[in-house]
């Protein structure tokens, strides 16, 4: 895969066009959609809330919406851990049949303003701003909100009880992280969306699994039966305002936005109490194309940082880093099967518990704002020790007699350190381009690489070491103990590492989901790091090709280490909510 005499992977200029076309391509596609081929105009939006807090969101305006003929209008709320992107599904479905759509983004996540959990999660305050927007006819608004969003739309009925018409929730519950009780009669005309297959069955509805919340007195008690509720039945009146609507769609929680059977009873329901301008059956769907598109960007991101790495060893600056790498002397056989057994195995047998205990080690304060990215970089470095450990071990039993001769430790640091900014800065400077261009960034369902914010610099700035010591151990396990001498195979062994790096949470994540989908809760509970984890079978598998290639190119583990610390430092911290105000 790389050629060690020019110091770059062949085709690396063709694989920068390429990446370059996927993500330009993959923006005019996605901001083709979701203006609706130019019917409906896309602008983000911010302004100061009544606090003195930035808001931030993403408006909806079909063309025959104005001041003289205002439409009806829908507040779209994200959940937690995600931005008012992930709310686009809906967003582009209600906006083609005519009603003005504001994706707000919560409380410390996307552009707003920290921190999150803050002021009923924005909810009421979006309200406002929806009702504020003169091409929005204030008698005709729908509430909505995926999980934690939710519990933000009914926070917002709670404290505006006349200034909606209807509501619509999915994946979340009533009387739920500061979220009011329902009953038969408040909040207003509610739709509910909860999958069959949800993780967060028994914190939402105290069920063992979605498919038995409907039985729970507190479903039960919101929509005003004896009985468990039956999915697609009408209960209560639309005219009083009591009425009461479920859907149980085949999915699981985070599917609920991303899925077509996920985004048509969000339709059905705001068309049935709020009638639209444009109707249009429930399963006449586009939305879907702009995530092809968005999907295509992250596919680029992913290519440029590889073919980057390769091009800017050409550069003056970086090629004294070209070299051959040295002879390999790693384990071999049985040795090499039990390495590998334990490079995939205890990162996820660690993932729950140092997680947890990051709040102890690794709390939000000033310099760690976001409670998440902590977790995973206490975890990353937690594991590097461990992983450090388990070589210098390997390394004293069995290393020496292998003839391990090392992965280029000595000299080149700085060097690398400037080649991973090179490289990094590369991917996301087509991010920006392709930001500037179409107003989209990259992603696929829980995978998605934001622009830069300088609000979350200092977080990822904070967390960058804990990453770099994790892949700096890791180039030492891939690169030395795991290379055997013969495994000179570039393709063979960058892909190899590849696999090496997501088996282990695809066993994880196959080991949670299998009883879920017969029936049974998550056998190791934690349904929010458990979806977190989906995004390590990408993650890892990307930063294990980009750290070979980068490997074979220079012999040595430095570039691959920063390039990897670096980006997946910004790819965490750019994604989290923030817990505490600047």
């Amino acid at each position: 895969m790389t050629d060690p005499q020019n110091g770059r992977a062949p085709g690396s200029v063709l694989l920068a066009l390429l990446a370059t076309i996927l993500a330009l391509g993959g923006g005019y596609v996605a901001d083709l959609v979701r203006t609706d081929f130019g019917t409906v105009s896309v602008r983000d939006v911010t302004r100061l809330a009544p606090d003195g807090a930035r808001q931030s969101g993403t408006v909806y305006l079909p063309a025959g919406a104005t001041a003289e003929a205002p439409a009806p209008g829908v507040l779209a709320i994200h959940g937690y851990l995600n931005d008012r992107e992930t709310q686009s599904p809906y967003a582009i479905e209600l906006a083609r049949r005519g009603y003005v759509v504001l994706a707000l983004d919560q409380r410390g996540h996307g552009d707003a303003a920290p921190p999150a959990f803050g002021a009923g999660f924005g909810g009421p305050d979006g309200l406002d701003w929806l009702r504020s927007l003169p091409m929005v006819d204030p008698d005709r608004i729908v509430l909505s909100g995926h999980s934690m969003g939710g519990w933000a739309a009914l926070i917002a009925a709670d404290a505006r009880p006349d200034d909606y018409a209807s509501i619509v929730i999915s994946g979340s519950s009533t009387g739920t992280f500061g979220a009011p009780e329902g009953t038969a009669d408040a909040p207003r005309n509610l739709g509910l969306i909860y999958a069959r297959y949800d993780e967060f069955s028994d914190l939402m509805w105290g069920a063992p699994s979605g498919a038995t919340a409907p039985a729970t007195e507190k479903m039960r008690t919101l929509f005003g039966t004896d009985d468990p509720v039956v999915p697609g039945v009408l209960y209560g009146d639309l005219e009083e305002g009591t009425a009461r609507w479920l859907a149980q769609p085949e999915q699981t929680h985070p599917m609920n936005h991303v899925t077509p059977s996920g985004v048509a009873p969000v339709i059905e329901w705001v068309q049935r109490t709020v009638p639209a301008p444009n109707p249009l059956p429930s399963d006449d769907q586009l939305w879907h194309l702009k995530e092809i598109g968005t999907g295509m960007g992250l596919l680029g991101f992913f290519l440029m940082l590889i073919a980057a790495g390769g091009l800017w060893l050409r550069a003056p600056a970086f090629a004294p880093l070209r070299a051959p790498p040295a002879e390999a002397g790693g384990a071999s056989g049985l040795g090499w099967w039990a390495g590998a057994a334990v490079l995939a195995v205890v990162p996820i047998v660690t993932y729950l518990p140092l997680q947890n205990a990051a709040s102890d080690w690794l709390p939000v304060g000033p310099w760690f704002p976001q409670e998440i990215t902590n977790g995973v970089a206490f975890w990353a470095v937690a594991n590097a020790a461990i992983a450090f450990v388990l070589f210098l071990l390997w390394f004293l039993v069995a290393g020496r007699r292998a003839g391990f001769a090392g992965v280029g430790l000595r000299g080149g640091a700085l060097r690398s350190l400037g080649l991973a900014a090179a490289t990094v800065g590369s991917a996301y400077l087509l991010l920006a381009l392709t930001r500037l261009a179409f107003g989209t960034d990259f992603r696929a369902w829980v995978v998605a690489v934001r622009p830069l914010d300088a609000d979350r610099l200092v977080a990822a700035a904070a967390v960058l070491p804990f990453f770099v010591a994790f892949f700096l151990v890791l180039g030492l396990v891939l690169h030395g103990q795991l290379r055997s001498a013969g495994s000179d195979d570039d393709r063979g062994a960058t892909v190899m590492n590849g696999v090496l790096l997501g088996a282990g949470f695809a066993g994880f994540l196959a080991w949670q989901y299998v009883p879920l989908f017969a029936g049974r809760p998550l056998p190791f509970g934690e349904p929010l790091l458990t979806i977190v984890a989906i995004q390590f079978l990408v993650l890892l598998p990307v930063a294990g090709l980009l750290s070979t290639v980068l490997f074979r190119a220079t012999g040595r583990i430095w570039p691959g280490a920063f390039a990897n610390g670096t980006w997946i430092a910004l790819y965490v911290a750019m994604s989290q909510a923030t817990h505490l105000a600047a």
